[in-house]
């Protein structure tokens, strides 16, 4: 019996949480029998961490750069040759980002996107796979019709796209949002079942009008060989990333324009170290931490200071922590810059708390991955994390958007050194029961086997149809 021959796709590069996740479940899936190739997004010019060959190395990758879109004076109308394409979209709008919003892309430009990724598809033979795994609702959905039209879609939504769709409800002003809500519900609906973390279930449900009964809920995980706990020299690893070899940047700055002395080590050792780890995007709310951390500080029996790894290199959206740390002068907050997930088992194993404040989690993969190295999290009460935490045991929760409830979370959490090691015990437990990537990815191949087995539907279900897409190239 032949293995089961997938094409996973995710048109972003390697730049967040989404793709850590598709390279875990790529990894697992091939571990399950699968034949399984990746087609994904990439940067040759930001280093091992965008591009795509080396951050999903051991796979069998194809990658389709953008360097050449981005550099060219209008990224989202290159003329893409094989293995490029014009520049993603994003979900996220961001001013003067060359990633624009989704929703503001024209037909022209929606063509650009689906021409290109039907030639990608074309390139790793995806209609003669047995189902294709596409990460997000994008331009590579309509590809797929094109490219692969008898094989059956595996829909992999990772939050950003339920963000976007929200927006254009609440009547945000993109000149085509009505056309691209249209479009992602008709690739949802053409899908033979739709993946999303259980935080999201109930938004994916009425915003993408399908039915309970083919949406099915997974959440993220953790390598268990990867992330536990570890006995680390804390003084060696903090000076290692904020002395030695620094990745902190300011506005305009590039990876090491934020760069710190021994003293300020000497001073991280004092007392507790706090992390945050992920994107500088408005969500994330670090303008929020921050305030709250300023406040709680003035509370706790002991100094504890507050590290931020993360902020993709030249991406934040509202204000820079920087100039946010400069403002409340908080000189026990340090900026670690932006690093792969497998350096953070060592970054969790030198700190003592987990702080995420985002008002939209989706999941909150950090989270199990702090717990699994035995660090407890604070967290919003938000979709992902109010599953994940179990307040009062496994962590801390305090409300959306609520900066005394984060103030108040961080100082019992710090003062209370006994409570937080009990809540640390109970969590690594718990991210041993729940949230292990093979025991996840298992759970994945049997939707893609029970997809593959059905016949493929095409487009129209209760009615409802999909946007029409653009002819694919000749």
């Amino acid at each position: 019996m032949n293995a089961l021959r997938v094409v996973s796709g995710t048109i972003f590069y390697p730049r967040g949480g989404s793709a850590n996740v598709a390279r875990a479940l790529a990894r697992g899936l091939r571990d399950e029998g699968i034949d399984l190739t990746l087609l994904a997004g990439s940067r040759s010019d930001r280093g091992a961490l965008s591009d795509a060959r080396v951050f999903y190395a051991g796979l069998d990758v194809h990658p389709v750069d953008y360097t050449a879109a981005l550099a060219s004076a209008d990224p989202m109308a290159f003329a893409a040759g094989p293995g490029s394409a014009p520049a993603h979209p994003s979900f996220e709008d961001r001013p003067g980002a060359a990633d624009r919003v989704f929703a503001a892309l024209d037909d022209i430009e929606y063509r650009r996107q689906v021409d290109a990724w039907t030639r990608e598809l074309r390139a790793v033979d995806a209609g003669r796979a047995d189902v294709l795994h596409l990460h997000h609702l994008t331009p590579l959905n309509a590809a797929a019709r094109h490219a692969a039209p008898a094989v059956p879609i595996v829909a992999h939504l990772h939050g950003t796209e339920l963000l976007m769709l929200e927006a254009i409800e609440a009547g945000a002003g993109w000149a085509h949002g009505g056309a691209w809500a249209e479009r992602l519900r008709g690739w949802a609906h053409r899908a033979e079942a739709i993946v999303v973390a259980p935080g999201n279930l109930d938004r994916a449900l009425p915003l993408l009008d399908v039915d309970r009964d083919r949406v099915m809920t997974l959440p993220n995980g953790f390598d268990p060989m990867t992330f536990r706990p570890l006995e680390v020299d804390r003084r060696a690893v903090w000076r290692r990333e904020l002395v030695e070899r620094p990745r902190g940047w300011r506005p305009g700055g590039e990876p090491g324009s934020v760069r710190y002395a021994d003293a300020d080590v000497d001073a991280l050792m004092r007392g507790p170290v706090i992390v945050y780890v992920g994107r500088f995007t408005e969500v994330k709310r670090l303008s929020l931490l921050l305030e709250a951390f300023a406040e709680a500080r003035t509370r706790m029996n002991v100094p504890a200071s507050l590290v931020l790894v993360g902020g993709h290199p030249g991406e934040w959206e509202g204000e820079h922590p920087a100039d946010a740390i400069e403002r409340l002068g908080l000189s026990d907050v340090m900026l670690a810059g932006w690093h792969d997930q497998t350096e953070l088992p060592e970054l969790l194993a030198a700190s003592d708390l987990l702080v995420l404040p985002s008002v939209r989690e989706s999941f909150g993969q950090v989270i199990v991955e702090a717990m699994a190295c035995g660090v407890p999290a604070v967290a919003a009460a938000s979709l992902g994390p109010a599953q994940i935490i179990d307040d009062g045991d496994t962590g801390w929760l305090f409300g959306i958007d609520d900066r005394a409830g984060l103030a108040n979370a961080l100082v019992d959490a710090v003062n209370r050194p006994s409570e937080r090691a009990r809540r640390a015990r109970l969590a690594e437990q718990a991210a041993l029961e729940r949230f292990t990537w093979p025991a996840i990815a298992g759970e994945l191949a049997e939707v893609l086997r029970d997809a593959a087995a059905k016949p493929p539907t095409h487009g129209i279900r209760h009615g409802i149809h999909a946007a029409p897409d653009p002819v694919p190239p000749r």
